[in-house]
């Protein structure tokens, strides 16, 4: 029988998936200035863009690379607290939503990364943040508390059936 993730071993799984993308995206950003300071990318005429071009992307990715690391530094020094069913959410809850049907929906609530899915054997947990619009409407409720969230055009109703 599977088991599900810890708050540890989930902090620790989002942490592993930021240095991935740290990796990746530095390494894109350098890929890119080279490409954009490189010789054959010297304009040829005053409407040859090759190289401001390029210089935009290197400059993207070097943005994305230092949002990835202010995400690691976050999540490195995030401290876990345990929440029972009387404590207001807040950074580092991991709440259960139950729809009107029983359909289940898990979020945590974390620094950065919002919007990262993470698998788990209890169902798929999704990265909210407090500066998220769920997020804002989580913060300080409790277990039992009604939301109401928007998806695909209708409105459901959700509880909050439990808090890690």
């Amino acid at each position: 029988m599977s088991t599900t993730m810890t708050k540890q071993q989930l902090v620790a799984t989002i942490i592993a998936r930021l240095e991935a993308d740290l990796t990746l995206f530095t390494a894109a950003a350098l890929h890119a200035h080279r490409a954009a300071t490189h010789e054959e990318c010297q304009p040829d005429n005053k409407y040859d863009t090759t190289a401001l071009e390029a210089s935009y992307i290197a400059q993207g990715q070097a943005n994305r690379a230092q949002e990835i690391r202010q995400g690691l530094e976050a999540y490195r020094s995030l401290e876990l607290q345990q929440f029972d069913g009387d404590t207001p959410l807040r950074l580092g809850a991991l709440v259960t939503l139950e729809d009107e049907i029983g359909g289940e929906r898990r979020l945590f609530i974390g620094p950065q990364a919002g919007g990262m899915k993470l698998a788990d054997p209890a169902g798929e947990i999704v990265v909210i943040t407090p500066a998220s619009p769920l997020g804002r409407q989580l913060l300080g409720l409790t277990v039992g508390d009604e939301l109401q969230l928007g998806e695909n055009g209708k409105r459901s109703i959700y509880t909050i059936v439990s808090v890690v």
